[in-house]
């Protein structure tokens, strides 16, 4: 190969590499510490996963969850959240009815004694599949069987709902929710 085609060659690699450094620099370093330092100063709870830490009776704290992923309860005297796992299925389809048919028999085993209407969030399950929330109706749904097996009154299951409720954003965006794994601990007495 001759000189100036290997100069030829060099010369043509060269932006291309410097422009890979830069940007690699760039976008895999620079951006990334930047943003990460905007959410530990302006969100720190969000930005490290909201991670609920309790503390035992022997005083040691341990994380119990996020506040933002849901976490599977079934026993009776639990707030019980939506199915874990994606539902990308049609509402329409075959599979998806059998589902939702599937659990309402789930429900109506766990609470035999509630003949209401099973609120859609219970028996669906939400896009991520590990969704933290459920509608106010779904909590008042089970505070009968909670107070029950809990051997507490309604009131006072209420009472521990409304805590872990939270509106729409700013009164306009999104729906009520009620935080299902804050109402277990709280219930518990460990929150």
């Amino acid at each position: 190969m001759e000189k100036s085609s290997k100069e030829s060659i060099v010369s043509k690699l060269r932006p291309v590499l410097v422009s890979f450094l830069v940007l690699t620099l760039i976008c895999g370093v620079i951006y990334p510490v930047i943003v990460t330092s905007i959410a530990q100063i302006a969100f720190p709870n969000q930005a490290n996963g909201s991670i609920i830490t309790v503390t035992q009776e022997n005083k040691t704290s341990i994380d119990v969850g996020s506040a933002l992923i849901g976490q599977v309860f079934t026993e009776p005297q639990y707030l019980i959240g939506r199915p874990q796992g994606t539902s990308q299925l049609s509402p329409v389809s075959e599979e998806q009815k059998a589902l939702i048919e599937e659990r309402v028999v789930w429900w109506q085993a766990l609470d035999p004694q509630n003949t209401g209407a099973i609120p859609s969030d219970l028996v669906t399950a939400s896009g991520s599949g590990v969704d933290p929330n459920i509608s106010p109706e779904a909590a008042e749904y089970q505070v009968k069987r909670i107070a029950q097996a809990r051997n507490m009154s309604e009131k006072a299951v209420r009472e521990v709902i409304t805590r872990y409720t939270t509106g729409k954003l700013l009164g306009l965006w999104g729906e009520p929710g009620v935080n299902v794994l804050k109402v277990n601990l709280a219930l518990d007495g460990r929150i």
